[in-house]
């Protein structure tokens, strides 16, 4: 009996079809926490500067500390928001909730 032929090309495609579907999950999902945690209320720069920030200078007792308090946030802390992208709103950088942010 002979061995089946595989496509190799095929199984590539539908490799890379899986990857960018994964990768537009996970893009899909970050944005939606930016927005549960009610950081799309922020202006892109302050975000992307908190976030590199995070990543560039954070000691592991402050990443534990974001982990735990991530942690509870998922366990059901969730605050709900009616905040609203600004990204293209005014440069102003001011949100209308009044509260402090941070």
């Amino acid at each position: 009996m002979m061995r089946k032929v595989r496509d190799y090309d095929a199984e590539l495609k539908a490799l890379g079809d899986k990857a960018r579907t994964l990768k537009a999950r996970k893009i899909q999902q970050l944005g939606e926490l930016v927005a549960s945690t009610g950081a799309d209320a922020l202006d892109p720069d302050v975000l992307a500067g908190a976030l590199l920030a995070a990543v560039e200078q954070a000691t592991a007792e402050e990443k534990e500390a974001w982990r735990a308090k991530g942690a509870a946030f998922f366990q059901g802390g969730r605050r709900k928001t009616t905040l609203r992208p600004r990204f293209g709103g005014s440069a102003s950088g001011e949100t209308s909730t009044g509260g402090s942010q941070g």
